[in-house]
């Protein structure tokens, strides 16, 4: 079942953020607008346009995320290994995204004494160089 929803999902992704989807939904609009007048703008009318939107918005919430988490996932493995690969990096940062928010916390205090340590040897420097 994964491997379906992550092959649909990526399909669908690409489908939906192409220009054809931009063209078609605003081929949707125009159509709905014109027949207003045909429809007399009846309730039945406002309810096509609401009905097919909700809908794809809601689909659309569970495949955005699912493509956004398997971009994170992949982003997160490529910046393991160069951890990983990195001679002098701390080993003990990979996989980090499974720490608690407490030990997060605590490395990111960590990370801030050494970017004020940085500072004053830099001498207040941005640390780009000329």
């Amino acid at each position: 079942m994964n491997d379906w929803f992550r092959t649909l999902s990526h399909a669908l992704a690409d489908a939906f953020g192409s220009s054809w989807a931009f063209f078609v939904a605003a081929i949707f609009i125009v159509v709905w607008v014109v027949t207003g007048p045909v429809f007399g703008y009846s309730d039945a009318w406002q309810l096509v346009a609401n009905t097919v939107t909700n809908v794809v918005t809601f689909l659309m919430v569970f495949i955005i995320q699912s493509s956004q988490n398997r971009d994170t996932k992949a982003t997160q493995l490529k910046l393991d290994e160069l951890l990983r690969a990195v001679t002098n990096a701390r080993s003990s940062l990979i996989n980090l995204e499974s720490l608690s928010d407490e030990e997060m916390d605590s490395l990111q205090q960590q990370f801030e004494v050494l970017r004020r340590r940085a500072e004053r040897v830099d001498g207040g420097r941005d640390g780009s160089r000329a």
